[in-house]
C-alpha cells in the first residue's frame, strides 16, 4: 500500500490510500480510502509506516531545555550590522565596545535603567548575540565612560555620513527631568515636560535634513536657548570641517542677537522666524501689507530693518481657526476664574482693594491672556471686561509667521525655504521618541554629570538606529511611504497624508491585507520568533545542545527582508 498525491487546481492536493495488485502481467491499482479530509502530519505520518518507518513522539527523542524571544534582537542587529555600527563606535574589538552595542540595542527593544537592563537581556537572546553574558550593571557604567570619550569621534563619523557642505542643519534644545538633587547638571529652567520644581538638563540634537541624529550636547538645566546655538555652529564648522553651513532653528534657538553674532561668521547662513512683537512692527510701520494674503498665502519682501535678508510672510488659515479657538477657550476659562471672584466680592465675602487685588492676581494671568482684560477694582466692588479691540488686533496676525534667512532666491527657492523649516519637525519627533514614545531618556538618575552626558548620548544612538529602521519600514508602519510628495505641495498649507497613508490609518491594514503595525508593536510581533536550545532525551546530563528557531511568518520574513535595504 501507498500514498497517491493527486494535483487539485486551485485548492489543496487529494490524498489517496492505493494499493497495487497484478492481474496477469499487468499491475493496477485502486483505492482503499480518500485521505484528504485528515490533517497533513496525520497523512505523512501514515506514509512514513507505510515505508516501514518507526514512529517516535518527538517528545521522546529531545527536550527543550530554553526558550528565549530572538526575531526582535536579530532585526536590532541586522540594522545595526547594515549600519556598520560596531566600527562607527570603535575600530578595535574590545568588551566595552560590546557593552554599548548590547546597551543601544537593549535601549531600542526595552529601556529600563541599567540594573534593570543587566537582568531584562538574559530574558532573551541578546546577552549572548552581543557577547555580554557575565556582565553586570558596574561593567555598563565603565562602558559608558568609555563611550564618552569618544564622543567627538563618533559624532564626526556620523557627519561625514550624513552633513554636506551648504546643506541644511536642524537644531533644537528641549529638557528632562532628574530623580534627585545631586548632580551638578540639575538646575531648576523653563521645564518642557510639565514637570514644576522638579530639576532639569538640558541637551541639543543636531541632526541632518531629514531628522536623522547628528550629534547631540547636555548643558546645565538654566541655560538658555539662544545660549547654545553659536558653540554648535562652531562645532560644525571647526570639528566636523563643514565650512558652508545652513543652520535652521526656531525664533527662540536662532535671536536677533544670535543672528548679529552668526553674521560675523564665515560661511554661515541661517533659516529662522520672526517674533510675535517683530512682525506686529512691522504691520504697524507697514512693511507687511496684512491684504496681500486676501490672494495668495506666501509672498516675499524686504525691510530695513533686516539688511542683507530675505522675509517670506505665509498665512495658514487652519492655524488661524485653530489660534483663534484657543484663545477663545483660554479667555472664557479667565473669565470663569474672575466671575468666582466677583461673586465673593457681591456676597461680601471679600472686601477691600487690596485683598480683592491679590486675589485678582492669582488669577488673572493663570491662561496667559491678562493683557486682554481690563479691570475695576474698588474697596467693596469688582468688574472686569475683555477688552475687544486688543483682541481683534491680536487675531489679525492668527496663523500669520514670517521667516527669514540671508540666502538668494538662486540658492533656496521661497517654498523650499518654508519646507525647510518646517523639517524642524523631524526634530521634534526625534525628541518625543527619546523621550516618551520608545527609548525613555527620562527620568534620568544618574547623579555624575559625565554619566548623564554618556546616558543622554547612548539614547541618541539608539534613536540613529531606530530611525533607520523606521525608514526600512515605511511600509508596514502607519508612515506615510510617499515622501516625495512634501516637496511638491503647497508648503504654508497644513500637511496631508497620501491616500495610501490615509487607508493605513483608516483600515489598520496595509493594502496586501495584512495589519499596519507601530514601531514597538512589529517589534513584538518580530519577538514570536524565539529560539530553542534544546538536548536529546536519551543522552546524559552532559550531552551537547542544539539550537531550533521559529520559522518566520511571511510578515515577519518581510520585515528582517526589509532591514537589509538600510545604507549608510
Amino acid at each position: 500500500m501507498h500514498i497517491d498525491i493527486v494535483p487539485n487546481r486551485g485548492s489543496r492536493p487529494a490524498y489517496l490510500l492505493r494499493e497495487s495488485f497484478r492481474e496477469g502481467t499487468r499491475v493496477r491499482k485502486r483505492t482503499l480510502a480518500n485521505l484528504s479530509a485528515l490533517p497533513e502530519e496525520q497523512i505523512f505520518a501514515i506514509r512514513a509506516i507505510l515505508r516501514g518507518e518507526t514512529l517516535t513522539p518527538a517528545a521522546e527523542l529531545f527536550e527543550v531545555m530554553a526558550s528565549r524571544p530572538h526575531g526582535h534582537v536579530q532585526a536590532v542587529r541586522v540594522a545595526m550590522q547594515r549600519l556598520g555600527f560596531t566600527r562607527l563606535i570603535g575600530t578595535r574589538p574590545s568588551a566595552e565596545r560590546d557593552l554599548v552595542c548590547a546597551m543601544v540595542a537593549a535601549r531600542v527593544l526595552a529601556p529600563h535603567t541599567k540594573l534593570a537592563t543587566t537582568r531584562w537581556w538574559h530574558s532573551t537572546t541578546l546577552a549572548p548575540e552581543f557577547a555580554v553574558v557575565q556582565a553586570d550593571e558596574d561593567d555598563l557604567y565603565g562602558a559608558m565612560d568609555w563611550l564618552l570619550a569618544r564622543q567627538a569621534t563618533i559624532e564626526k563619523k556620523l557627519a561625514a555620513r550624513h552633513l554636506h557642505a551648504g546643506g541644511l542643519v536642524l537644531y533644537d534644545l528641549t529638557s528632562s527631568y532628574f530623580e534627585g538633587t545631586c548632580c551638578p547638571l540639575a538646575k531648576l529652567g523653563y521645564n518642557r515636560d510639565g514637570k514644576k520644581g522638579k530639576l532639569q538638563v538640558n541637551y541639543g540634537l543636531v541632526t541632518d535634513p531629514r531628522g536623522c541624529p547628528v550629534a547631540v550636547s547636555v548643558f546645565e538645566g538654566d541655560t538658555r536657548d539662544c545660549e547654545t546655538l553659536l558653540p554648535q555652529v562652531r562645532r560644525v564648522q571647526t570639528d566636523f570641517g563643514i565650512a558652508q553651513v545652513v543652520m535652521v532653528g526656531d525664533r527662540g534657538m536662532i535671536s536677533q542677537k544670535g543672528i548679529d553674532e552668526l553674521r560675523t561668521m564665515t560661511g554661515v547662513a541661517w533659516i529662522t522666524a520672526l517674533k510675535s512683537a517683530q512682525i506686529r512692527c512691522l504691520v504697524d510701520a507697514g512693511g507687511l501689507q496684512l491684504g496681500l494674503f486676501d490672494e495668495r498665502n506666501l509672498f516675499e519682501f524686504t525691510h530695513p530693518d533686516y539688511p542683507g535678508e530675505r522675509l517670506l510672510a505665509c498665512r495658514n488659515p487652519h492655524l488661524a481657526k485653530l489660534r483663534a479657538a484657543k484663545r477663545a477657550a483660554l479667555l472664557a476659562a479667565t473669565a470663569a476664574e474672575l466671575d468666582k471672584v466677583r461673586a465673593m466680592v457681591a456676597h461680601k465675602k471679600l472686601a477691600g482693594r487690596d485683598k480683592i487685588g491679590v486675589r485678582v492676581g492669582r488669577v488673572i494671568n493663570k491662561y496667559k491672556v491678562a493683557k486682554h482684560f481690563t479691570l475695576t477694582i474698588e474697596e467693596d466692588s469688582f468688574a472686569y471686561r475683555v477688552d475687544q479691540a486688543q483682541v481683534k488686533e491680536e487675531a489679525a496676525l492668527d496663523g500669520i509667521y514670517v521667516l527669514r534667512t540671508p540666502l538668494s532666491p538662486k540658492a533656496m527657492g521661497a517654498a523650499d525655504v518654508v519646507r525647510s523649516y518646517k523639517s524642524l519637525s523631524d526634530v521634534e519627533r526625534a525628541f518625543r521618541c527619546l523621550k516618551t514614545v520608545d527609548l525613555k531618556v527620562r527620568p534620568i538618575h544618574h547623579h555624575l554629570a559625565d554619566r548623564v552626558r554618556a546616558h543622554i548620548f547612548l539614547c541618541m544612538l539608539a534613536y540613529y538606529v531606530e530611525w533607520h529602521m523606521r525608514e526600512a519600514w515605511r511600509a508596514l508602519l502607519f508612515a506615510d511611504e510617499d515622501q516625495a510628495a512634501k516637496a511638491k505641495r503647497d508648503p504654508v498649507a497644513p500637511a496631508k497624508r497620501s491616500a495610501q497613508a490615509e487607508q493605513k490609518a483608516l483600515t489598520h491594514t496595509l493594502s496586501d491585507g495584512t495589519p499596519a503595525h507601530s514601531f514597538r508593536t512589529l517589534l513584538e510581533e518580530l519577538s514570536t520568533i524565539v529560539q530553542n536550545i534544546c538536548r536529546t532525551t536519551k543522552g546524559s546530563a552532559q550531552a551537547p545542545t542544539f539550537t531550533i528557531v521559529t520559522q518566520p511568518t511571511p510578515i515577519q520574513q518581510r520585515a528582517l527582508k526589509l532591514l537589509d535595504t538600510i545604507t549608510v
